[in-house]
C-alpha cells in the first residue's frame, strides 16, 4: 500500500480521526524499526571498514577478500599498497581488497593472551 492510499483511506473513512493517527503512528515505528536493525547498522559497518583502511601502516599482516594472507611493504599516494605475499613475490592491490574481519581475526590470534 502507498502512503498516499493510506492517507486517504483515513480521511474517507468518516470517523473522529483517531485512525488517521494511528496510521500515522504506525508509520513512524516502522520508520524507526528499520532504521535502528537495517540502516544504522549498515552506516557503522561501513564507518568502521572506513577507519580500519585508513589506519593501515606498513608492516601490517592482513589478508584480502580473496583469503591471500601477506605483509604490506608499501603505502602509495594513489591509494594502492604493496603487499608481499612470499619471499620476493609482491603484488599490487587496493586498499579496497582488505578484508577487515579477516585481518583482525588474525591479528586478534597472534595477540598473547593474559
Amino acid at each position: 500500500m502507498s502512503l498516499k492510499y493510506l492517507f486517504l483511506m483515513s480521511t474517507a473513512s468518516g470517523t473522529s480521526g483517531s485512525p488517521g493517527y494511528m496510521n500515522l503512528i504506525f508509520l513512524l515505528a516502522l520508520f524507526a524499526v528499520m532504521y535502528f536493525f537495517m540502516i544504522r547498522p549498515q552506516t557503522k559497518k561501513a564507518k568502521d571498514q572506513k577507519n580500519f583502511l585508513d589506519t593501515l601502516q606498513k608492516g601490517d599482516k592482513i589478508i584480502t577478500v580473496a583469503g591471500i594472507h601477506g605483509r604490506i611493504t608499501r603505502i602509495n599516494e594513489n591509494g594502492t599498497l604493496e603487499v608481499e605475499i612470499d619471499t620476493n613475490t609482491k603484488v599490487m592491490m587496493e586498499r579496497s581488497g582488505i578484508s577487515m574481519e579477516y585481518t583482525r581475526a588474525i591479528q586478534n590470534q597472534q595477540q598473547p593472551q593474559k
